[in-house]
């Protein structure tokens, strides 16, 4: 393809993912929702996927050969290589989707559908961005290190290989050698969506691209502050009570801190407890409510933006207490909402949870200090009115849409003219 300045003023995107948009985790939901805004600001964005659960148009399903990849899998596994058995990435020049881009954006790409050598070809005639979700791109298998530093020096010896993606086999050291391979291969402009990722980003082997920060965006008219008393009667809550939200697609995945949720509200005083109420999105065990000595409402899955909107409004506090985690959505929707928030000072969760203004930071996996926050907020109701309002304001002003498809918008014009200019 040959880049002329005209195709620059009328940027065609190809966004690549695991999945389109549903069960694909909050990597999938962020992808969806760049693809919204840019089209709703006048770009031509397509997606490619693993999984396609949608009935648009302008999303297609990646074409797999199940046969071949399923026979090179039996063998790639054993060596605790994933993703390398997916042979049809490389056919993916021949995709009308990719034929018609401009610009490939990448996204998750670690979830048995996409094989991470094709970055080099598919970058060779148009330029890429790699959009971070997690750490995958850069470590030997996990999308999360925890404590673990090796992806910095080569990975090896891995101390999580049950972490996801798991392994069967400790092949960490080559999967990151055969990326780090790729990547001096591919022209790739990487993006991450939170300040500590960016800091991550910066001391690995993406630290030959050029690095940008740009945050999730988030439509902060399906995501709006809602009558609390309206949305309880909705809900079947009392207006009584103090209403404790926690979120997660599987309540039990540690990565989440289920154990953790349950161990804090375990310690709430008495006095506090009779007067909450928790409600729950995600899947659920019936051994929640006794654990936690707390009435439980169990909203399941919910995919609805509006009717999450509904939930957010009618809680008085939003509870993550993640162990490893980007920039939440979870957390990014209830600041939408107005509602406060009380998580752990890990990962990319500072950007949003800001103490004093917008909820309170507990110290990472210190139970005592995450019950400490639940009881200041709920304690002082003048003061978690006013979080709300920040909240909702800098949602406002940060985390728009609009805002997040100009900043791609310009990315994208950036990278092309860049190609042109060489």
């Amino acid at each position: 393809m040959s880049i002329t300045l005209s195709l620059i003023k009328n940027v065609k995107i190809l966004q690549i993912n695991s999945s389109d948009y549903g069960d694909g985790g909050g990597g999938a939901i962020a992808m969806y929702r760049l693809a919204q805004g840019l089209r709703a600001s006048g770009l031509d964005c397509k997606i490619l996927s693993g999984i396609k659960t949608t009935d648009l148009d302008w999303s297609r399903q990646i074409h797999r050969k199940p046969k071949i990849e399923a026979r090179i899998r039996k063998w790639t596994s054993r060596l605790g290589l994933n993703d390398l058995h997916c042979v049809s990435s490389f056919e993916l020049t021949t995709e009308k989707f990719y034929l018609d881009a401009d610009i490939i954006n990448f996204h998750v790409i670690h979830s048995n559908f996409f094989n991470y050598l094709a970055l080099s070809k598919l970058t060779q005639s148009r330029p890429g961005i790699f959009t971070l979700h997690d750490m995958w791109s850069f470590t030997g298998h996990c999308a999360y290190s925890y404590d673990c530093t090796r992806w910095k020096t080569g990975c090896g010896q891995c101390p999580y290989p049950n972490t996801y993606p798991l392994i069967h086999h400790d092949g960490t050291s080559w999967e990151w050698k055969l990326k780090n391979w790729t990547y001096s291969r591919s022209d790739l402009t990487i993006v991450t969506p939170s300040h500590w990722l960016t800091e991550q980003a910066k001391s690995s082997m993406l630290n030959r691209f050029d690095i940008h920060h740009i945050p999730y965006g988030i439509s902060t008219s399906d995501y709006q502050p809602l009558d609390p008393e309206l949305c309880r009667v909705a809900l079947g809550i009392s207006q009584k009570k103090k209403v404790l939200l926690f979120s997660a697609v599987d309540l039990k995945d540690a990565r989440k801190g289920g154990d953790l949720l349950v161990k804090a509200l375990t310690q709430l005083p008495n006095t506090i407890k009779q007067d909450c109420v928790l409600l729950t999105l995600g899947s659920t065990t019936h051994q929640l409510a006794s654990a936690v000595d707390l009435p439980v409402i169990n909203l399941g899955y919910v995919s609805s933006d509006r009717l999450k909107s509904v939930v957010y409004s009618a809680a008085d506090l939003f509870l993550l207490p993640t162990r490893a985690d980007n920039l939440p959505l979870v957390l990014q929707e209830s600041m939408a909402c107005g509602t406060p928030m009380v998580s752990f000072d890990i990962g990319g969760v500072s950007d949003l949870v800001r103490p004093g203004i917008t909820g309170y930071l507990a110290q990472a996996e210190n139970v005592d200090d995450f019950c400490k926050g639940i009881i200041d907020l709920l304690d002082d109701d003048v003061k978690r009115q006013a979080m709300g309002k920040n909240c909702r304001h800098i949602a406002l002003e940060e985390y728009s849409l609009d805002l997040q498809a100009k900043r791609y918008s310009h990315l994208y014009q950036q990278v092309l003219k860049e190609r042109v200019d060489k």
